[in-house]
This record gives structure tokens, C-alpha cells and sequence, in this order.
């Protein structure tokens, strides 16, 4: 019993801390907990909708018996997932989160809980929603198609605390949809095509076409029917033995693989890291690396293959 003790104990010093207004990191200092611990009691007391008068006054076997039911009734548990979905509705509207991104914490704080189809039906039934997907068939080795997300990263200087923000660069290969992701200093044609030179070390191969969004890192002059290429890149392109075809202004289909990995970059790369802080573009890429690996590992929703399974059998 001494144990759990000490645990509540640690939770008192949460909520205390948490109250007036300490950071994750520094709180999880100061109680010798990891960061995730500390935001998992932090989140489950969010859900419990409980103030922090209330749980420092109450007794360590009370608090316990309150924040940890180890067996919930079924209408304890569709209450609990319920009374997350104002948190969920707030959350989704952040840069790069989803239902899943949010499934993920939801089964962090109740590993018993829903799963995450369960989820979704549940939350439509709270609020209507609705999505839709595209799917279009490619061949392996044919195109890569590269662009910039629209939103980007922050980079924060040790020295004066100065916020700047990194372009995020991002190729997909049209057939196992294996994804390239780097953080760079600017759009300018330098670390564009830099950038793209990486993508194409990373994918081991230089596609037949590659497929910029009318970029003008790569484009000169874009146009509904043709564009005029960037000399530069031009270059770049002819000493690769590639050729670049830029996507349509007015042709949704020929920009659609892209858009979706930068849908799916903002919610598996942006939203895990957008409580980190980077000081780097070095260690930001570093970040991003581990999120770009587990992204292409990850299993098609509808295929039981990943996307460096498919890109392996290319």
C-alpha cells in the first residue's frame, strides 16, 4: 500500500504544479515522472472533469478509487469516451490532427478502451461528420511527385529565444506511396532542389517523371496546358536522366497523391511533435525521420501492406 501512496502522492504534486501553470517537462522533473506520465494523469483528470481543489482534498485510497476503476461498466466506459469529445472537436482543429491521432491518446489514458472504428462511430453520432478519399492507380517507378506542405514547422534559437519557421519538403512515389519528408530552410530553388536531390538518395532510384505542384522553386511560368520549367531544375532533371512534368493547374486528379500524403504528413509528423521543441533544422529532421519511418511502415487502412512493403516489391 506504500507504493500506491507514493503514486498519489506524485499525482498531488501534479495537480498542484499543473495548477499554477508548470509545463509538462517541468513538471515531470520535478516529481522524477516521465513527460507521457504526467500528461496521461493530467489528461485523465481533464476527463473526470474534476478541478484541483477537489483531488487535493481528497484522501490518497479515495483519490485512487476515483481517477482508477480497473473495471468500468460499459455505460461508465461510452460516458468517458463521451465526455472526451468536446476535447476531440477543440483538438481537430490543430494543424495535423485526426480522429486517429486522438484514438491514439484516448487508448493511451483507457488501453481497454474502444477501438477506434468504435470511436468514430460514436463520435459521428455526437457530431455529424463526413470525409472522402481518392484512389487512383500508378505504376512502379513511374513518378515521384514532390511539393512543400502548406503549413510549416517552428525552429526556436537557443540564444535569443527567436521563433523562425522551416519549410517542410515532401515526395511520395505514385505506386507504394513511400514518403520523403525533410525540413529546409527556404523555398528558394537551392534547397528545393537540394531537398529533391535527397528524395531521390532516400528512394534508392530516379522515377521516370517527376511531378512538382507548379512550384516556383521548379516551374518559371505555369500554365493550364504547359509549364515552363525553371531552368535550374531543368538542369537538375537532365543530369538525373528524369523528366519533369509539372501538375495541372486545373487538374485536381494529376495533384491528388500529393495532397493526401500532406494531409497524412500533418497528422502523423506534424501533430506527434507539436508539443517538441527544435532548435535545429538537424534535430528537427531527426524527429521527423523516426515519424517518416513508422508512417511508412504503417499498414494501408485497406491493404495489410505498408508502403515500404509495396516499395519493395517495385
Amino acid at each position: 500500500m506504500a507504493g500506491k501512496t507514493i503514486i498519489m502522492s506524485k499525482l498531488k504534486q501534479v495537480v498542484r504544479l499543473r495548477a499554477n501553470g508548470v509545463a509538462l517537462q517541468a513538471i515531470a522533473k520535478a516529481v522524477a515522472l516521465s513527460r507521457n506520465t504526467v500528461k496521461k494523469y493530467v489528461r485523465l483528470i481533464e476527463v473526470k472533469g474534476l478541478n484541483s481543489a477537489e483531488l487535493l482534498s481528497m484522501e490518497d485510497v479515495a483519490l485512487e478509487a476515483l481517477l482508477f476503476d480497473p473495471e468500468p461498466t460499459e455505460q461508465l466506459r461510452a460516458e468517458t469516451l463521451a465526455a472526451m469529445f468536446p476535447y476531440f472537436e477543440k483538438e481537430l482543429k490543430r494543424v495535423g490532427v485526426t480522429r486517429w491521432v486522438l484514438w491514439g491518446e484516448y487508448r493511451q489514458l483507457h488501453p481497454g478502451g474502444y477501438s477506434y472504428s468504435q470511436v468514430c462511430d460514436h463520435y459521428k453520432l455526437w457530431k455529424i461528420s463526413r470525409s472522402g478519399t481518392l484512389h487512383f492507380e500508378h505504376e512502379p517507378a513511374d513518378k515521384l511527385f514532390i511539393d512543400f506542405t502548406g503549413k510549416k514547422m517552428q525552429l526556436v534559437d537557443p540564444q535569443t529565444g527567436e521563433v523562425t519557421e522551416a519549410e517542410i519538403f515532401i515526395a511520395v512515389l505514385g505506386y507504394s506511396q513511400l514518403t520523403y519528408v525533410e525540413a529546409i530552410a527556404s523555398q528558394k530553388k537551392e534547397d528545393f532542389i537540394k531537398a529533391t536531390e535527397n528524395a531521390l538518395h532516400f528512394f534508392g532510384g530516379v522515377p521516370r517523371v517527376i511531378v512538382p505542384d507548379n512550384l516556383k522553386s521548379a516551374v518559371h511560368k505555369a500554365s493550364k496546358y504547359e509549364a515552363e520549367l525553371n531552368q535550374s531544375f531543368l538542369d537538375f532533371a537532365n543530369h538525373y536522366g528524369t523528366t519533369v512534368l509539372p501538375a495541372r493547374g486545373y487538374k485536381p486528379r494529376d495533384k491528388s497523391l500529393v495532397e493526401k500524403a500532406v494531409s497524412i504528413a500533418y497528422s502523423r509528423i506534424f501533430a506527434p511533435l507539436r508539443n517538441e521543441v527544435f532548435y535545429t533544422l538537424q534535430s528537427l529532421n531527426v524527429a521527423i525521420k523516426d515519424k517518416q519511418l513508422l508512417h511508412n511502415k504503417q499498414a494501408f487502412q485497406k491493404d495489410p501492406q505498408s508502403r515500404l512493403q509495396r516499395f519493395e516489391l517495385e
